[in-house]
């Protein structure tokens, strides 16, 4: 997981005796999802009086671990307290055997069809931490094998896109006036070239680069028709439009005990219908290349909401990764049996695309 704040610095900060209370409260909390109280405290693990544990919890409240959310002297962690509980307290293990199994049977028993499996994921992790599934369909970004443009008329041309696994794109572009017939087949040589055998996120850059510092050796005309190219394939392939699948948006209203929490609700289902957007944030994964966790702000999707959003990738072939499945829920989510359990979903999603492309002879 990438941690979100300098959690050494914290916790260099806390005394045993901070820790103890600290972990206490927030295992506390997580469990019942109330603030918890000097007594309950003092009658539990702790060996202190009530008045020692307040000043104990003054001290973390000055820090920003703790807050008292209703007029209870009772305490509940912070956000920032959250994370500090899960990046430096929390050993995250292997999920729990009963879990292991249910996924492992409903995702291998979800049949052949990929996306009947991404669906199924949604639906598991939905089911077994009662919060919302989310699961991205797969990015496609197979190698390229070819590019070539065809005429379409005297105004339009069609941008061809042949992939390694044997896929073809087609893209219509408009032409700029008087633009002569040779620029369309020096365009697409000279991506075909530079683009052969690579992904197209891997040559893109290198290709606009190239355009920019006037190396690519191209007409003015065929290099507006590459960059026009590029600019239409940057997107997502046509009739393959990424959907966003989300499984258990009643769980949330469960979790909302007050007007104010239905109104948080209520934004984060509006953000839910924006797709794009979570789509966005489940493909930082690609760049964090494990579990990531946002815990309420530090989410900026969703910053008042007061969630907490797990997600992990799912990688195809080659270890590449293609798309990202996870949970949203209230921030006292069970961390400790969540984390590994989206992890372990992502981890079997892929064996299974990969098992189905190899058999398919695409991976």
């Amino acid at each position: 997981m990438q941690p979100q704040t300098d959690v050494k610095s914290l916790m260099q900060r806390l005394d045993q005796r901070s820790r103890d209370i600290f972990r206490e409260i927030v295992e506390g909390y997580l469990a019942s999802g109330e603030p918890v109280g000097s007594r309950t405290l003092s009658k539990g693990g702790i060996a202190l009086s009530p008045a020692s544990i307040r000043n104990v919890m003054a001290d973390l409240t000055e820090l920003g671990l703790l807050n008292a959310p209703h007029v209870s002297a009772g305490r509940a962690p912070t956000h920032l307290g959250l994370r500090l509980f899960v990046d430096g307290f929390l050993e995250i293990g292997e999920p729990a055997r009963g879990d292991r199994q249910v996924i492992e049977d409903r995702l291998k028993s979800a049949g052949t069809d990929f996306e009947h499996v991404l669906a199924e994921a949604s639906d598991i992790l939905s089911g077994l931490t009662g919060a919302a599934g989310l699961v991205s369909s797969p990015k496609r970004d197979a190698a390229v094998r070819h590019v070539e443009f065809l005429p379409m008329g005297q105004r339009d041309a069609l941008c061809i896109l042949l992939t390694e696994d044997g896929d073809v794109e087609n893209r219509l572009i408009k032409l700029p006036d008087g633009l002569p017939a040779t620029a369309l087949v020096e365009a697409g040589n000279y991506l075909s070239t530079r683009m052969k055998g690579r992904t197209l996120s891997e040559a893109a850059q290198d290709v606009r680069e190239e355009l920019g510092s006037r190396r690519a050796q191209l007409d003015a005309a065929a290099a507006t028709l590459v960059e026009q190219g590029l600019a239409q394939w940057s997107g997502e392939a046509p009739g393959r439009g990424r959907s966003l699948i989300v499984r258990g948006r009643a769980n949330l209203l469960e979790d909302a005990r007050a007007a104010e929490d239905l109104d948080r609700v209520r934004q984060l289902f509006d953000e839910l219908e924006r797709q794009q957007n979570v789509l966005d944030i489940l493909d930082t994964t690609r760049e964090a290349g494990g579990v990531r966790l946002f815990i309420g702000s530090e989410n900026q999707l969703f910053p008042l909401s007061g969630s907490s959003v797990i997600v992990a990738p799912y990688m195809g072939g080659g270890k590449q990764v293609i798309g990202a499945l996870g949970v949203i829920g209230p921030t006292r989510l069970n961390y400790a049996r969540v984390i590994p359990m989206v992890d372990y979903t992502a981890k079997v999603v892929g064996e299974i695309l990969t098992r189905r492309r190899a058999k398919d002879g695409t991976g």
